[in-house]
């Protein structure tokens, strides 16, 4: 009996402790290898005292569908206080999708076309797999095509950008996406916002790797002894 008593109070403490170490995690108090992780490598930045944000990634990805217009309202929301870039990645094969990504971007077109790409391919179903399918979408854009032509079949172009997302993805281990890359150093995601909670909807995830963003900028501003500017106050 005294040993049941032991084992069932050892189970008891174990239990109190799991709950407390999942209540000391939450997205408003992140702890690195829990809502976020901070690479062994950090990477070089070229934002001066700005902080660099990258997002990775693909047109392919319902996740990133859905982040979508969240990530660009907390983009405007931080003003001049980060400097925000896409990395269009790798994965399944999609070289026409980062193609008609990184076209987009030499074009300046990113921000009018980016919820016009994710429609294309999730709503309108163009799977936009092919060189043929992301011409199919540009006739319909309105976008210059004689201009898109020339830089989305410029061999050397493309193939620089595309050897670059590669060796990107190495560098930040990059395995899954949508996944967001603060100053260099920090990459976190929406599932990995909320893995001290469990299961989560997907709006809970957006809306908490928002916050875990908020709190990496901040540190990482901090760090480098750069005080919050007007820009970011605006709501």
């Amino acid at each position: 009996m005294r040993l049941f008593a032991n084992v069932v109070r050892s189970v008891l403490l174990l239990g109190l402790g799991l709950l407390a170490t999942s209540a000391g995690a939450s997205p408003a108090a992140p702890q690195n290898g829990t809502e976020y992780r901070v690479l062994s490598s950090p990477q070089p930045t070229d934002t001066g005292k700005k902080i660099e944000v990258v997002e990775f990634f693909g047109y392919f990805c319902p996740h990133c569908n859905a982040l979508e217009p969240q990530i660009e309202a907390w983009v405007k929301k931080q003003g001049d206080n980060i400097i925000f870039k896409r990395i269009h990645v790798n994965f399944h094969e999609l070289v026409a999708q980062q193609k008609l990504f990184f076209t987009l971007e030499a074009m300046g077109k990113i921000d009018e076309y980016q919820p016009k790409v994710f429609a294309a391919y999730h709503v309108d179903h163009n799977s936009l797999r092919t060189d043929e399918d992301v011409m199919r979408f540009v006739s319909k854009s309105g976008l210059d095509k004689q201009k898109f032509s020339e830089i989305y079949n410029s061999v050397f172009f493309t193939q620089n950008k595309l050897t670059r997302a590669k060796q990107l993805m190495g560098a930040y281990q990059i395995d899954a996406v949508p996944s967001i890359a603060v100053d260099g150093r920090f990459v976190t995601s929406p599932a990995q916002a909320v893995s001290a909670v469990g299961r989560a909807s997907e709006d809970s995830q957006n809306a908490a790797v928002l916050q875990v963003l908020d709190f990496l900028v901040a540190k990482a501003k901090k760090e480098k002894g750069v005080t919050t500017t007007e820009a970011a106050k605006k709501k």
